[in-house]
């Protein structure tokens, strides 16, 4: 009854041994990486490696104000060449003057995240005027604060192409000649919304879930074409005391001032780090989504965490037909 089983084909007994050699090795390589991760987390940052940011271009979207103002600054400080990108023309100016009050130089660029042609058109300039981006921060993004019911069509459309497309468009336009230099960094500012549907947010939710896979889809690919020296960090930070969120009232994580989100942000960069979750103790929370029932997870959301309840006050966003 077994005999149909039996390997006794070359190609079969390479096969297993494939596999059982390619399993010591990643459990190998686990232990590795494991240490590798308890190592790094315990030595102090002034004594480790560091990437220099000095004279690198970083190109920020949603750059006028918020995290990315805070990016901004700081960023310029280190001693890196900053190209802004926002919609609002009147928050450049105030962002550029407060560099340039500073002694620091900024190239700001008006652009409309949600028209392509926008984008690409725009990331010319760029590469005409100041040169090859080396580090592309997506950090622009929108919320609308309703339920699915009272959002209007348009609205979602626009979150989605904020939030999400206009990824595709800045990575698309900015990749290449990062893969040609062999040196390059793409920073994709996610959410804890991304990793746990939030109420009035299905919108927001949505296209963070989004973003968060297109991001681990991405450095996927990065890797599989040996491209190990174009790094991505994928943050996900949970409220942000920048105006998006204002009236939400967390129970149990902090809302987070967009300095220390900023900071944070740049020390991940700077190690190349993939992954940086804010507050960190979210990402002990998060595999709990996993391994326990769906009603206990909402029970520890509603009850424990009041999670919904947090957004109850959320201030709604402008009306968008």
């Amino acid at each position: 009854m077994l005999e149909g089983t039996k390997f006794n084909t070359p190609s079969q007994v390479s096969s297993i041994f494939d596999i059982a050699k390619d399993t010591v090795l990643f459990l190998v390589l686990s232990c590795y990486y494991i240490l590798e991760s308890l190592f790094w987390t315990l030595v102090p940052n002034v004594i480790r490696p560091m990437k220099n940011l000095k004279d690198e271009v970083i190109l920020i979207t949603g750059g006028a104000g918020g995290v990315g103002k805070h990016l901004a600054i700081k960023l310029a400080r280190l001693g890196a060449k900053v190209v802004l990108w926002d919609v609002n023309q009147e928050a450049l100016d105030k962002t550029s003057l407060a560099l340039e009050d500073e002694g620091y130089q900024v190239a700001c660029y008006v652009v409309d995240l949600t028209v392509r042609d926008s984008v690409y058109k725009t990331a010319e300039k760029v590469k005409e005027e100041v040169g090859k981006v080396d580090i592309l921060i997506n950090n622009a993004g929108i919320v609308f604060g309703e339920t699915l019911l009272e959002l209007s069509d348009t609205a979602i459309e626009t979150t989605y192409k904020v939030n999400i497309l206009s990824h595709y468009w800045t990575v698309k336009a900015f990749l290449p000649e990062m893969i040609n230099s062999g040196k390059g960094h793409i920073v994709t500012m996610g959410s804890v919304a991304g990793l746990l549907g939030t109420y009035r947010c299905t919108d927001y939710s949505a296209t963070k879930f989004a973003t968060v896979g297109f991001h681990e889809s991405l450095f996927t690919e990065l890797r599989a074409h040996g491209h190990n020296t174009i790094h991505a960090t994928l943050v996900c930070p949970s409220y942000i005391n920048t105006g998006m969120f204002d009236g939400v009232t967390p129970r149990l994580m902090p809302m987070l001032e967009p300095d220390y989100v900023a900071e944070t942000m740049i020390d991940s960069i700077r190690k190349n780090e993939v992954n940086c979750v804010m507050p960190g103790s979210v990402r002990y929370l998060l595999p709990l989504k996993c391994l326990l029932p769906a009603k206990m997870c909402w029970d520890l959301m509603h009850r424990v965490m009041k999670g919904p309840q947090s957004m109850m006050e959320l201030k709604k966003k402008p009306k968008v037909e």
